[in-house]
């Protein structure tokens, strides 16, 4: 996977609130636009979230879409988060569901869980549009090894927060005095926030890790321009009041800093080198369960 340019905090950043800025870079995966945020080299993990990846927007003619055969995950729990089309998930669980806008599809690997991505065939009657975020939560060490399990939350069943000039729905974690019925394993938020021109959005400071992503438009602080695509991760318990230079949506997120150092390899997420390894060698050999009604696979990587 490609690794993220980096930047240091600007000299505009009068508040001393930002740590680190990163850029992202788009991938091309099999048709359609991936802008990966993290892990970079810099900068591992904020709280829990150890991956972060915006898919799109991207547009698709009648017939096609996008294909991920099942592959395998350890150690984690994957987020997916649409703001446009419909995804079809399928895992060894035997769960067959689409994802589509505003709700939350929450894929607890443990000790594995293999999944497939792809566009139903409804979505394939017609054009169709992709865009939202798909990002990794690492479990705490207690839990890395636990029974997978698979959780739908439908958008209506996510609080809304609304302030002046801004709409956030609570995907998971606790944020702003609401808690959302998503099951978490440790102390977080993650939050989808739509922020009219103008306003303002003072980031929560209950949380030791923070960061946002700019999905679309442009925020400010303190001088600091965060533009499309970009990412900003603050300073532990530092102020943050942000200003919507343009009509904007941003995902907001952090948490709890992990209990331990977690290693990362393709799909696998754990505290032990020797963990991967074996889920490496139980997939080459075929041990995970696989996905009902699927024949197809991802290889496992040669490097």
């Amino acid at each position: 996977m490609s690794r993220q340019v980096c930047e240091e905090p600007s000299c505009d950043d009068k508040t001393g609130a930002v740590e680190l800025l990163i850029t992202s870079r788009e991938r091309d995966i099999g048709g359609f636009s991936v802008r990966r945020l993290l892990p970079t080299a810099r900068r591992r993990l904020v709280g829990p979230f150890v991956f972060f990846d915006h898919m799109g927007p991207v547009d698709f003619p009648p017939g096609q879409g996008i294909d991920v055969r099942p592959h395998p995950h350890i150690g984690l729990a994957t987020v997916t988060y649409l703001f446009e089309g419909e995804i079809l998930h399928r895992d060894s669980l035997g769960t067959e569901l689409p994802i589509r806008p505003g709700a939350v599809n929450w894929m607890t690997a443990g000790r594995g869980i293999v999944h497939s991505e792809r566009s139903g065939a409804e979505a394939r009657a017609g054009a169709s549009r992709l865009n939202g975020i798909q990002s990794w939560v690492a479990l705490p060490q207690a839990m890395e090894n636990c029974a997978p399990a698979f959780d739908h939350h439908p958008a209506d069943s996510l609080p809304l927060i609304e302030q002046d000039g801004v709409t956030m729905r609570l995907i998971a974690g606790t944020a702003y005095g609401a808690s959302s019925p998503v099951a978490v394993y440790a102390p977080m938020f993650y939050l989808d926030a739509a922020m009219e021109a103008g306003a303002h959005l003072i980031l929560p400071e209950e949380h030791s890790e923070r960061a946002l992503y700019v999905a679309r438009g442009a925020l400010s602080l303190g001088g600091e321009r965060f533009e499309t695509g970009s990412m900003a991760v603050f300073a532990p318990s530092a102020p943050v009041t942000l200003i919507a230079e343009a009509t904007s949506r941003v995902m907001l997120f952090g948490g709890a800093a992990i209990d331990s150092k977690r290693h990362i390899w393709w799909n696998f997420v754990s505290s032990s080198r020797e963990r991967i390894e074996q889920a490496k060698a139980d997939w080459k050999a075929d041990r995970f369960d696989p996905v009902p009604g699927e024949t197809e696979f991802i290889p496992l990587p040669e490097n």
